[in-house]
């Protein structure tokens, strides 16, 4: 009997290693950078979207899912969401809550995870250098691609069940609202040069994409949403990003 507890003991460190190893597998895309107008001529555009601007991103990296409440709770333990499921993309977080999640994420990995910035977003959105001018991310029919008021049953959904966009990234449209690394203010889109740089309102933060809750016109690509950075919402979550160098440079052969 002592000899059989023996021999299960190096089956259970195994099982145990192999599930720790397969909790850190962060499924990233790379984006090749290059220049985009960002804003719309749609008919249902908002004014912050009208004024259409040339803007260049340097490769990046994004992540290929919204951050699933299972990717969470890894993290941070408690789980804050108000629709629970592994799979399910976490929300009811805010934007601090994001930022202190990335902070212990990259303490354990090594890593350098971010938000990305809204001008990141939409071009990977629209598909990078692939882009072929979808309203929304993936497609010009909502259903294919977004989780929406409209198929939602007013609820989230496992995440990556739907049509991937150009990239082949999920529920950029639908699903959650998505946090991204910079402050509103309208006349930035109005007046500004872009060049992914930091907006001017302290405290006033951007989410796009739409949500299981959101009508169509507020799910196109170009349409930007802000609150509060303290505002914890159940239709809002996020994705990670990460710079082009600092991935190659941390990235190791088991997939971390």
């Amino acid at each position: 009997m002592k000899a059989s507890h023996t021999l299960l003991l190096p089956i259970v460190i195994i099982i145990l290693l192999a599930s720790c190893k397969s909790q850190y597998r962060w499924d990233m895309i790379c984006v090749e950078g290059g220049d985009f107008y960002i804003g719309s001529t749609d008919k249902n555009a908002d004014i912050d979207e009208q004024n259409i601007q040339l803007v260049h991103v340097d490769d990046f990296y994004i992540g290929k899912y919204e951050i699933t409440q299972a990717e969470w709770k890894n993290v941070m333990r408690a789980n804050p969401s108000i629709f629970r499921g592994d799979n399910l993309p976490v929300e009811c977080v805010s934007w601090d809550n994001a930022q202190f999640f990335i902070e212990k994420l990259n303490k354990r990995t090594g890593r350098h995870f971010r938000l990305p910035t809204p001008e990141e977003w939409e071009y990977a959105a629209r598909g990078g250098k692939y882009a072929n001018n979808h309203t929304y991310s993936g497609s010009d029919s909502l259903n294919e691609v977004g989780w929406t008021i409209a198929n939602s049953g007013e609820k989230t959904h496992p995440v990556g069940l739907l049509k991937a966009n150009a990239l082949g990234l999920y529920d950029m449209t639908g699903n959650v609202q998505e946090w991204c690394d910079g402050r509103y203010d309208s006349l930035y889109y109005a007046l500004d040069t872009l060049m992914n740089k930091e907006i001017a309102y302290k405290d006033i933060r951007i989410f796009k994409g739409g949500s299981w809750a959101s009508y169509a016109r507020h799910c196109r690509i170009s349409n930007i949403n802000y609150n509060s950075r303290e505002l914890r919402n159940f239709t809002i979550g996020f994705r990670l990003a990460e710079d082009a160098t600092t991935n190659n440079k941390n990235r190791r052969a088991d997939g971390i």
